[in-house]
């Protein structure tokens, strides 16, 4: 079972229009309602995926309610933490050559007694889970060194922990030594403090995150694949993608891929790359089954490609 924690979620509108005209009246193509949150995004993949899974995550208000109707609906068990402030509600503006246009609303502020809520209902339900997978930015209310306590708790009771967090939230965790952490390549970047623009730089920055604590870093690198690095050594590994349709949930896929394969290993990294590249291919942030993945299609090295220069560099 993979247990998510979602510090932040949120009710995610999508909306598919031709072209995004400023000041015009859009009419919108097709249009989606998803319970959204990167851990959330986590537990509908593997959820479609066939696997156990159950999502903590604190919920306020008519959306909250709303988000956890819909996990209800896809079969996914919830864990609610209730909190005075109303969940947040998110607008994404997908047109046809994949561009993607966001607005994400800054979610309610966590007092100090929910903030502990949150962490105990994580030990209380944990028991059995093979992953806890910590995703997100943090609300309101949340210290950077929430989600390190959270690492702590977890590693105290026996659990493994996969993180999706970044900035100052990812740093301070580093301390605990996470079992994994997913950057993406802006994230990456901005945790080792420079840009990134070969795979070679990724690497670096990928050893630089276990040299402060990680014990493994899955790294997505967008359209150029992506980099598992860790004690034993790295891998780097690709799929081709037709057409990309929504890059919503894609790293989220990916991490529910990687974890549902055991979460170590190029085996791990084969599958989170099969699940990533299906997900492009989805509208809104639809999470692809198992019939939507094509995992003979990932190639995957460990003669890792240092020089090859990165077609969306990292600032």
């Amino acid at each position: 079972m993979i247990l998510t924690v979602t510090p932040n979620p949120s009710l995610d509108r999508t909306y598919e229009v031709p072209a995004l005209d400023r000041g015009e009246v859009l009419r919108a193509s097709g249009e989606r309602m998803d319970p959204g949150g990167k851990g959330v995004n986590v537990s509908r993949a593997v959820a479609a995926a066939g696997a156990p899974t159950l999502a903590v995550l604190p919920l306020g208000g008519a959306p909250g309610a709303l988000v956890a109707e819909l996990l209800d609906v896809q079969g996914i068990s919830v864990a609610p933490v209730p909190v005075a402030g109303q969940t947040r509600s998110n607008i994404a503006l997908a047109e046809p050559d994949g561009t993607l246009t966001k607005i994400n609303a800054p979610g309610p502020e966590l007092t100090p007694e929910e903030a502990e809520s949150l962490l105990a209902v994580v030990g209380e339900r944990s028991a059995g889970a093979d992953w806890i997978a910590c995703c997100g930015s943090l609300p309101r209310g949340l210290a950077p060194s929430w989600y390190a306590e959270l690492v702590a708790r977890a590693h105290a009771a026996g659990a493994r922990i996969a993180l999706d967090t970044s900035g100052p939230a990812l740093l301070a965790a580093l301390r605990e030594r996470p079992d994994v952490v997913k950057p993406n390549a802006e994230e990456l970047a901005g945790a080792v403090g420079r840009p990134l623009a070969t795979v070679g730089d990724a690497v670096k920055a990928a050893e630089e995150l276990r040299d402060l604590g990680a014990r493994a870093v899955l790294a997505s690198l967008g359209a150029d694949g992506q980099l598992l690095v860790d004690g034993s050594g790295a891998w780097f590994a690709t799929a081709p993608v037709d057409t990309v349709r929504s890059n919503v949930g894609a790293g989220d896929s990916s991490l529910a891929g990687f974890l549902i394969a055991g979460g170590t290993g190029p085996r791990a990294l084969a599958s989170a790359v099969a699940h990533g590249a299906a997900a492009v291919q989805l509208p809104g942030s639809a999470m692809p089954t198992p019939a939507d993945l094509d995992p003979a299609a990932v190639t995957l090295t460990a003669d890792v490609p240092l020089d090859r220069v990165l077609r969306e560099p990292a600032p």
